[in-house]
């Protein structure tokens, strides 16, 4: 069946029924921006990968590489991007590792990015700092006017600029990045965009932004509800660029016989920023996952009206509790078409909040002061009802303490 906004919200929810192994009908699971749950189909992912490893032992690679294509065609899908190549790797970390190897960094000492980026990136910047290399943090908010704060501080000394498209701590999507990226073109830097709290939940088009010479990182644990081990570096189809940090299998497509083992080559495909043996498990689930969406018609444009609906839907619930704002808030100066696809609430006791949601069976996301609500297409509107009443008696009782 084709679905709609209707019956995404509706009580029972239509598509809950396929994420019966996560009990999606049964919980309050609003940890949709950290963990969403995966459909049942995963599972046959990942038995048919410990069957081809069974049968086929040291032969499977053939197998695992087809389910690593079909990985990318999903990345590349969702990015509306037909020409760009795209390393995969177990998470981000890795393939921003490698990726920062590869820049220029004796000759343009200088990295550029905001003061809300997520934890794996600000400590591997706040490291490469420790280690004479320049990092200009620009305040991400008010984030109309991020990419032109981004690109003021770009020179000819910055090697890149790196950015969430949208911001973990806040839900809000980075704007103007095309100046940004017309910053980088100038000064000959590299614009490095994380999207991992964008993908599948706000659309995103490379090709119509015109950001087909951008380096994009992101990953399926999110919104794309493809588990663990799925994370990709995208980079444009002409770069030529060696990381440092290189593993054997960037160099797959260039073994030869008479292959000088004195010279690092690297792939010209996909696989330039590989890393070496992996688990191919995560792309056998990733695959089935993407295909689901995919019959079931669940495209990015469905699951943000969802996603838009839900948000404003907890603000609405939210404001109407009319809870103690020295306890707990939000920014209702933000609009609705401005926030990503969750909900962040300002709280000083949020780590506290937290907890007395997951005990009171509500499970949400925190992180330091801000207490991240995040739906997902298979709850009704009925379960954000429930779920912020609880968060309401929670709230009052330390009102009342």
């Amino acid at each position: 069946m084709a679905f709609d906004l209707e019956n995404l919200t509706s009580d029972p929810n239509r598509l809950a029924p396929h994420y019966s192994r996560f009990r999606v009908s049964e919980r309050l699971l609003l940890t949709g921006h950290s963990h969403q749950a995966w459909p049942d189909c995963a599972a046959k992912g990942q038995a048919q990968a410990w069957a081809d490893a069974a049968e086929w032992v040291d032969d499977k690679w053939e197998r695992a590489f087809s389910q690593a294509d079909r990985v990318r065609a999903g990345y590349r899908r969702l990015l509306d991007d037909p020409t760009g190549k795209y390393s995969l790797a177990a998470s981000t970390f890795e393939l921003l590792v490698r990726l920062l190897s590869a820049l220029d960094l004796r000759h343009q000492p200088k990295l550029v990015t905001t003061d809300s980026e997520f934890h794996s990136l600000r400590r591997l910047l706040t490291r490469l700092e420790e280690e004479s290399i320049a990092v200009v943090r620009v305040a991400a908010h008010p984030v109309d006017d991020v990419g032109e704060r981004l690109a003021a501080a770009t020179d000819d000394n910055t090697a890149a600029v790196l950015t969430s498209t949208v911001f973990f701590n806040s839900a809000q999507i980075a704007g103007d990045l095309s100046a940004a990226a017309a910053a980088c073109r100038r000064h000959g830097a590299a614009l490095i965009l994380d999207v991992y709290h964008q993908l599948n939940v706000v659309p995103m088009s490379l090709r119509r932004a015109q950001l087909e010479d951008a380096f994009v990182v992101g990953a399926g644990y999110k919104y794309c509800q493809l588990g663990e081990g799925n994370g990709f570096l995208r980079f444009p189809a002409d770069c030529r660029l060696r990381p440092v940090a290189t593993g054997w299998f960037a160099e797959f497509g260039e073994l030869t016989h008479e292959h000088d083992p004195t010279k690092v080559l690297y792939h010209s495909g996909d696989d330039r920023f590989a890393g070496a043996t992996y688990d191919p498990t995560s792309h056998y689930r990733a695959a089935e996952v993407f295909a689901f969406f995919r019959e079931q018609q669940l495209h990015p444009e469905l699951l943000r009206q969802v996603s838009q609906h839900q948000i404003g839907f907890l603000c609405s619930l939210f404001d109407g509790l009319d809870l103690d704002r020295q306890i707990i808030t939000r920014d209702r100066q933000v609009p609705l078409k401005k926030l990503g696809g969750f909900l962040a609430l300002q709280s000083p006791q949020a780590a506290h909040i937290w907890k007395a949601l997951k005990d009171a069976g509500v499970t949400t996301d925190q992180r330091a002061e801000v207490l991240r609500l995040g739906p997902a297409p298979y709850l009704s509107d009925r379960q954000l009802r429930e779920a912020m009443a609880i968060l309401g008696q929670v709230v009052q009782g330390l009102s009342r303490a």
